[in-house]
């Protein structure tokens, strides 16, 4: 289809889930790819999936440093930046007595932190016009219990899809949210039940979405492909909810 022909893509936490979706639906519409991920396991497993030319990148989304290191990175190998994703998250959910200053930290590193510097840092290579799609979450609109230092983090990252694109518009670049609801990826095998008890939480998690069923990574992909192509060029400073209907019915 060619939506992205000649862009270069950058997608953090693309190894697994809703953004190795997406890189597989960028790389469908013809842009170059780049995945970042915090396992040399996973990147080999993702480049395997993925195939092509994909250039994937061990980084920590919370390490500034590492920010630092992936632009110096793509300025070698690319000769710009038109699209980032920024998806690697931190999704630990507990009851707020549950928390402590270090976890809430690395949290707030990953999700918020992480995603401000990497911007910072990548400033000199946005091409123009260029797109950033920050992932948000239907978390941020609602009052789920356990939720609270997660769903902080990504009502701040969706506040800066306003004012970035206030601070950055005249550089030709655009930046939204795209907030997810519940989503059927591995995370939810990564919580150590018992199948019966993961089974009873899908369950759970499918009553809280108005039409009956959690989303899949592909829907959220294809969100994805809309707001990193030229069709979004109107779409300023705003968010996209691909979520059942959670944050709004």
């Amino acid at each position: 289809m060619g939506r992205l022909v000649g862009k270069h893509a950058l997608i953090t936490g693309g190894t697994s889930g809703i953004g190795l979706e997406t890189a597989r639906q960028f790389l469908a519409e013809g842009a170059t790819v780049a995945i970042t991920g915090r396992s040399s396991e996973g990147l080999d497993s993702a480049k395997r999936d993925l195939g092509g030319d994909v250039l994937a990148i061990r980084s920590e989304a919370g390490d500034l440093a590492g920010q630092r290191e992936l632009a110096t990175l793509l300025r070698e190998n690319w000769p710009k930046v038109d699209v980032l994703y920024a998806n690697a998250g931190d999704v630990t959910h507990r009851p707020l007595r549950d928390w402590d200053e270090a976890a809430f930290d690395t949290l707030m590193a990953t999700n918020l932190k992480g995603p401000f510097f990497l911007i910072q840092v990548l400033l000199p290579l946005f091409a123009n016009p260029a797109s950033i799609i920050l992932c948000g979450s239907v978390a941020a609109h609602i009052g789920l219990p356990q939720s609270s230092a997660y769903a902080a983090s990504k009502a701040g990252l969706l506040s800066l899809s306003r004012t970035l694109s206030g601070e950055l518009k005249d550089r030709g670049i655009r930046v939204n949210g795209l907030s997810p609801g519940p989503t059927e990826t591995p995370a939810l095998g990564k919580l150590g039940l018992e199948d019966e008890a993961e089974e009873a939480l899908r369950r759970e998690i499918r009553s809280l979405v108005p039409i009956g069923r959690m989303g899949t990574p592909l829907e959220v992909a294809k969100a994805a492909v809309f707001l990193a192509s030229d069709e979004s060029g109107f779409v300023v400073g705003t968010e996209l909810l691909v979520d059942g209907g959670v944050g709004n019915l």
